[in-house]
């Protein structure tokens, strides 16, 4: 243990729930961002404006959700800066993780047209679907390296512990957008165009906020001799190479993940429409309750970032052992609601019968993942935390591997259940396959 450990704030129950919530808040509001374009366009647009808008949407989900690493690594990083008492690599790790994302998002300007231009293609829409399309992707392009950027921003914001001025970035965000949608699509008239804008300049205001704000943080904490922006640390090759090393890792887990989730969904369009629909249902109470679990896995990685940078293998159990406790208690309580009143909540998402019907037919086993799934939420959160990301991208590869094994012997016996069957295996050799790491993680610790 290091002489920083001692600074560190304690590791109790009521501090993690507390760090837990606005995590849990701010996740939640991440969605109501394409609720917002959706509602906007669906009261003021052409049902072109809306089919371009669902798929030009799609696009930056996936482009977006495959740099994820920007979070998730800068989160470890600053976490186990702040816990060895490190303060200029805290403020060097961020300005590496903000770089890059600026970066990677003007990488995305200069791919622009290409970009497009094959996704377009691949796609099914009309003429009319595609032109707008393109006009809301023209637009929205231009806040990619705001977005990615703030991608940075957020992690360092949770791996320091300041997860309520992470809260009060995506509420702005939220707000803006929502605000700058009515007045471009509705009021101006731009439709799928002026949602693209909105969503744009909100992204750049809300990384400014941030950036602002992580400034101002950053700055009063700077009582060390080196330089504020530490720019020799921050283009250390030997770290500029650890960090793309993380990077890649997680990137190689993120698209395993992707697949994954993108099989799951082509196998069940294979059962038909009433399938397909019920299952797309059924994934939203799984995202929904991802919502929470992440909260909790989000804050095992600022802790065990924490202990990890203290040297402080106390800290590290404790960390692991009652964010958990919490996290499995919270699952327990999702899966039970799901399996009790989950019907009610396909009732409300749709008015259709036989889908309706067939959501009920899967519905435990929507339950059973979100009971198990908690597993590898939380063994993420701590090998993230720890940044040991190469266990992370050999995880996912053996649970893509595992699913794509089993997926099609299952489907073709059982049906949809088979699919579901395949899928809890899924979730589960991701837990599976990290458990073996934790004791040498522990080892590291002496």
């Amino acid at each position: 243990m290091t002489a920083a450990a001692s600074l560190l704030p304690p590791v109790t129950r009521a501090a993690i729930a507390r760090r837990a919530w606005p995590i849990i808040i701010a996740n939640a509001a991440v969605p109501t961002l394409g609720l917002v374009d959706t509602a906007v366009m669906g009261h003021f647009g052409t049902a072109a404006d809306l089919g371009a808008l669902a798929l030009g949407a799609l696009l930056f989900n996936f482009v977006y959700w495959s740099f994820g690493f920007l979070r998730m690594a800068t989160t470890g990083f600053v976490a186990q800066a702040d816990g060895a008492g490190d303060e200029p690599e805290v403020r060097a790790t961020l300005g590496r993780a903000v770089l890059s994302g600026v970066g990677l998002g003007m990488g995305l300007w200069l791919l622009q047209w290409p970009l497009a231009h094959g996704y377009f293609a691949l796609m099914d829409g009309s003429a009319a679907v595609e032109s707008v399309g393109r006009e809301y992707y023209a637009a929205r392009i231009w806040g990619a390296p705001a977005a990615l950027a703030l991608y940075a921003l957020s992690g360092a914001l949770i791996g320091l512990g300041h997860v309520r001025t992470l809260l009060a970035v995506q509420l702005l965000l939220n707000g803006l957008n929502a605000g700058l949608d009515v007045y471009f699509a509705a009021a101006l008239g731009m439709g799928a165009r002026g949602i693209g804008l909105g969503t744009a300049l909100a992204e750049w205001a809300a990384c400014l906020v941030a950036a602002a704000l992580l400034w101002r943080l950053l700055r009063g904490r700077h009582r060390d001799a080196e330089p504020f922006l530490p720019w020799a640390r921050i283009v250390d090759r030997a770290r500029l190479r650890q960090s793309l090393a993380a990077n890649g890792d997680i990137l190689v887990r993120t698209l395993c993940l992707l697949l994954g989730f993108g099989w799951f969904a082509n196998q069940g369009a294979r059962f038909g429409d009433v399938t397909l629909a019920a299952n797309h249902i059924l994934l939203q109470l799984v995202s929904f309750s991802a919502f929470f679990l992440d909260g909790f896995a989000f804050v095992a990685e600022a802790l065990v970032g924490g202990a990890v940078g203290a040297r402080d293998s106390l800290r590290f159990r404790r960390a692991v052992r009652l964010s958990s406790e919490l996290a499995f208690g919270t699952a327990a309580v999702l899966a039970f609601g799901i399996a009790v009143s989950g019907t009610l909540v396909v009732e409300a998402l749709t008015a259709l019968h036989p889908v309706r019907d067939a959501a009920a037919t899967y519905l435990p086993w929507t339950a059973l993942y979100v009971l198990v799934s908690v597993a590898a939420f939380q063994l993420d959160g701590v090998f993230i935390g720890a940044t040991r990301t190469r266990e992370m991208r050999n995880a996912g590869l053996v649970s893509l591997g595992v699913f794509l094994v089993l997926v099609q012997p299952l489907a073709a016996r059982f049906g949809n259940h088979g699919l579901w069957a395949a899928f809890v295996a899924f979730v589960l050799a991701r837990a599976a396959a990290l458990l073996p790491y934790c004791r040498r993680l522990l080892v590291g610790l002496g």
